[in-house]
């Protein structure tokens, strides 16, 4: 098997995972952030493995069915990734943060039980990891094309 055969078997596998997390995504109404994470570290996984193999393909005769397959996944990203669900994953963190925000900010200064501290430093991890997770997200989206 050729080095070029051998990065399509894989890229053919990762795009199957990046696939089924995509459509799992579009059927659940809210992610968690360790989702998120998997679904923007698969689709990096296939991009990259994309680039490397038209890359591998280009001197070979470049076979047809995997310039092909490499499009149509091309193509899969760009209308099911990049104008559905990335644009949902970004307005569900931007909620998200927005309603830890106003919890944490509604919150009475006065003495607190220790019950009262523990779920408010719960919340101040989970606005934290938010925060990362979108600015994680916002990086992809930089590269993006805009019209």
């Amino acid at each position: 098997m050729s080095s070029y055969e051998e990065t399509f078997h894989i890229f053919n596998t990762e795009t199957e995972k990046l696939e089924s997390a995509i459509n799992t995504a579009f059927r659940t109404s809210e992610l968690s952030i360790s989702e998120i994470v998997q679904i923007y570290y698969q689709l990096t996984n296939v991009i990259s493995l994309s680039t490397l193999l038209k890359q591998q393909i280009e001197g070979s005769g470049n076979p047809h069915s995997m310039t092909r397959k490499i499009e149509e996944t091309q193509k899969f990203i760009s209308e099911k990734f990049d104008s559905k669900l990335h644009k949902s994953i970004m307005g569900q963190l931007a909620n998200s943060i927005k309603e830890i925000t106003k919890s944490l900010g509604s919150g009475n200064s006065a003495e607190k039980s220790k019950e009262e501290i523990e779920s408010e430093a719960k919340l101040y991890e989970k606005l934290r990891q938010t925060i990362s997770t979108r600015e994680f997200v916002e990086q992809y989206d930089a590269g993006l094309p805009h019209d």
